[in-house]
């Protein structure tokens, strides 16, 4: 027989032979078993915390207007906190401080600065004294000198809103002054800018608020912000939500 041929096949007959073998095999069996999967869980609320001293009431409606525009922002809300008073209640008196909440308002509790670092971004709201923020305010931001040790605080972006009693009373400095806080706890600070729209540039009437945030315009305390104020408040809760969510989920 010629080479290759016989009883013992060569090695490359043996190895078509065991080709149709192979597949002639039973195939491995199939699992039905259900691969699990796991569903994202949805990214929690976005929290922007309120943080505002107000005497006379004015920065607390702008405080309310400001916390409905951050909940109109799906995934997004508003927690109210007011600052501790630091003034007798003798003094208050003779000032006609409206320190109690008006009719049909809810309670808001008193800021703990301890809590600050669950807040993923903030507004502060003050009226102004002498185009600055209240002794309130500053002995508020005092009381955050331990987060601000640590640098709790740092990368959180914030922004102000703000009442002064005539056009000259501080509008912009009270903010501008202000910065300095944010700037030692590493804060980032957010001014609206223009994006109010054409209300920003209402020259018809009377309206609080500058390029770096809501305001009002309080007269000798009689006045209540107007319907234009409110809606630059609720706005400006509007954006600062809007922008915090975007940082913090991506843009959606």
């Amino acid at each position: 027989m010629g080479k290759g041929g016989g009883c013992i096949p060569s090695k490359r007959h043996r190895a078509a032979a065991a080709a149709p073998a192979a597949a002639e095999a039973d195939p491995p069996p199939v699992s039905h078993r259900r691969e699990r999967t796991s569903i994202p869980a949805p990214p929690r609320p976005v929290r922007i915390y309120v943080v505002f001293y107000s005497m006379y009431g004015h920065v607390r409606r702008l405080a309310r207007a400001v916390e409905r525009g951050v909940g109109s922002v799906p995934g997004a809300r508003a927690v109210l906190f007011r600052v501790p008073e630091t003034l007798p209640p003798a003094v208050l008196a003779q000032m006609e401080a409206r320190v109690e909440p008006e009719d049909g308002e809810d309670f808001i509790p008193v800021v703990d600065p301890d809590g600050l670092p669950d807040a993923d971004g903030f507004l502060f709201g003050f009226p102004a004294r002498f185009g600055a923020m209240p002794a309130q305010m500053q002995a508020f931001f005092d009381s955050t000198a331990p987060l601000c040790r640590h640098q709790r605080l740092a990368g959180k972006p914030a922004g102000f809103f703000v009442s002064t009693g005539t056009q000259s009373g501080g509008q912009e400095t009270t903010a501008w002054t202000a910065i300095t806080q944010l700037a030692h706890h590493g804060m980032l600070f957010v001014p609206i800018g223009y994006t109010f729209g054409e209300g920003m540039l209402e020259v018809d009437e009377l309206r609080g608020g500058s390029p770096y945030g809501a305001g009002v315009f309080s007269g000798d305390g009689s006045r209540p912000p107007s319907k234009l104020e409110l809606a630059l408040a609720e706005h400006h809760g509007k954006y600062m939500a809007t922008l915090v969510k975007r940082m913090l989920h991506g843009a959606s």
